[in-house]
């Protein structure tokens, strides 16, 4: 039997000529045509990140294409990117060997990609417009609720900071004006009437305490045993402990502004019903609510909202598309939570064709619906004299209007169209439910609004837009929790989660373009 031969490891042994990274690298690589797109790109806008002191930093366009790579690869954690720098030959290739540690990594994301995150997105979206890939011309719009870094246990609600301090101010002002009398009844100056209104803040309660204080110090001894005083000055601590919690509770009022929630420790996220509930019990967790506009599933434009309401980010989220790319697309296309009546009026005000559905635009179209006659959208309206026709055709005429308010401050008008006698009516216990005469409420523009949206998403080219919605930004969002595991933001704060996002989309449309499959 002849012998084997086995070729010696060469594993402890130096080579005579060192070999170059660019060796290992095939010509037609993902990571040389990554790193090419992003050499590319304005590198000014980094640059000016920079403050030129201290040692000289690392090639910020050698950073961002490191980064850039990662995300398109799911490498999302800057530990995980330096661990990759230590074994995998692409990612040695754009830094030619250098080991980078991971909090330079950190610090380049977090210090200078923080501020320039929306140049390098829009660059790249330009490229695609540039190659013909997508045209900038319609977007279809959707939103998706992420899961913030922060502890889900550390809610501050709204109504339960503003019940407590109303107690809090109720019992400290009892408190007050008792040490007040206790002070007068002992020989105390008499306090000025300004000094005498009631607190309604934790400034006024500390200034109070303090005033208080020097007052009690100045009251004849023979008046206040020592013990009686003794008391006196631990009220008025409990005035200033009071005075601290009142601070606490206004600084909470301050973070929440007009939202209704915040986390302790992500104050920038709003606590939120998410589809993805482990215990299956509705239960709220700190999130943001993620906002993405696609064509051909490219990431078009992205916005981060506290508000978990989508038709309250429709009209910020599309100043954005313009802001972003100087123009306007052409029409957009979104579900019905976007269906309101300021979002018709501010399409119809930008001239884009919205092919936005409402609320019942479905059920709408259902037999049961449509024959449901007590229904007051099947109600015969006369435009010309401004009444409707209820069941036993009386007329129901205007009988006054009301005004609504929007969270964001848009105001509705409704009319009030009522009967004239429904007693003794035959079809009074299947009309209504309320006693007296039913009244209905009608909001004219938005029914016009819903005639013309309707009009719109049933044409030929409505339905054709209607059929690609879910394969546009659902697909998208498939992909990203699905198949790159981007289920859950990795940092506190919304700047930082923003620059996160949008590395993300940078891969993401990259890695669509490029054909990337890992």
């Amino acid at each position: 039997m002849a012998k084997i031969q086995i070729k010696s490891e060469t594993r402890h042994e130096l080579s005579f000529f060192p070999n170059s990274f660019d060796d290992y690298v095939p010509k037609d690589s993902k990571v040389r045509m990554v790193d090419r797109i992003v050499r590319s790109m304005d590198i000014n806008p980094l640059m000016d990140t920079y403050d030129g002191i201290g040692a000289p930093p690392y090639s910020p366009k050698m950073l961002l294409s490191l980064v850039v790579f990662a995300y398109i690869n799911g490498v999302y954690s800057c530990r995980g990117i330096a661990d990759a720098l230590k074994y995998d030959v692409r990612y040695m290739w754009i830094c030619g060997g250098k080991r980078l540690s991971f909090a330079t990594i950190n610090r380049f994301r977090t210090n200078h990609m923080i501020k320039c995150i929306d140049f390098y997105f829009d660059a790249v979206v330009s490229i695609l417009a540039e190659k013909g890939v997508i045209s900038l011309e319609e977007q279809y719009v959707d939103g998706t609720k992420i899961e913030s870094k922060a502890n889900k246990y550390t809610f501050v609600w709204k109504k339960t900071v503003e019940k407590n301090r109303a107690k809090l101010l109720e019992k400290t002002s009892a408190a007050l004006d008792q040490i007040k009398e206790q002070i007068r009844q002992n020989g105390g100056s008499d306090i000025r009437e300004e000094d005498s209104e009631p607190a309604t803040s934790a400034k006024d309660v500390e200034r109070s305490a303090r005033l208080c204080e020097r007052q009690v110090k100045n009251l004849p001894k023979a008046k206040l045993t020592g013990r009686e005083k003794q008391k006196l000055n631990t009220q008025i601590s409990h005035l200033f402990k009071a005075s601290d919690k009142l601070r606490e509770y206004e600084n909470s009022l301050e973070i929440l502004g007009e939202r209704n929630s915040y986390s302790k420790t992500d104050p920038d996220a709003t606590f939120m019903r998410l589809k993805e509930d482990a215990m299956n019990n509705g239960q709220t967790k700190p999130a943001y609510n993620l906002q993405i506009a696609t064509e051909n599933q490219y990431w078009t434009n992205f916005a981060l909202y506290h508000n978990p309401t989508d038709s309250l980010t429709f009209k910020p989220f599309l100043d954005k598309y313009r802001k972003r790319h100087g123009k306007q697309s052409k029409c957009v296309t979104a579900d019905s939570g976007y269906g309101s009546e300021e979002n018709y009026e501010y399409m119809e005000m930008e001239e884009m064709v919205g092919y936005v559905k409402y609320n019942w635009f479905h059920k709408e179209q259902h037999k049961p619906f449509k024959e449901d006659v007590f229904n007051q959208a099947n109600f015969y309206y006369n435009k010309d004299e401004d009444y409707y026709v209820c069941p036993m055709g009386q007329h129901m005429n205007p009988c006054g209007q009301r005004q609504t308010k929007s969270d964001s401050g848009y105001v509705s008008v409704i009319t009030l169209y009522r009967a004239q006698r429904c007693e003794g009516c035959p079809l009074g216990s299947l009309c209504k439910k309320a006693k007296g005469n039913r009244t209905i409420y009608v909001n004219h523009k938005l029914n016009a609004y819903k005639k013309e949206a309707f009009l719109l998403l049933t044409s030929e080219e409505g339905m054709k837009h209607r059929s690609q919605r879910p394969i546009e930004p659902e697909a998208a969002f498939g992909q990203m929790k699905e198949d790159m595991h981007y289920k859950r933001f990795r940092h506190f704060g919304k700047d930082k989660v923003y620059m996160d996002i949008g590395l993300f989309g940078i891969g993401f449309n990259l890695k669509k373009h490029l054909g990337i499959k890992r």
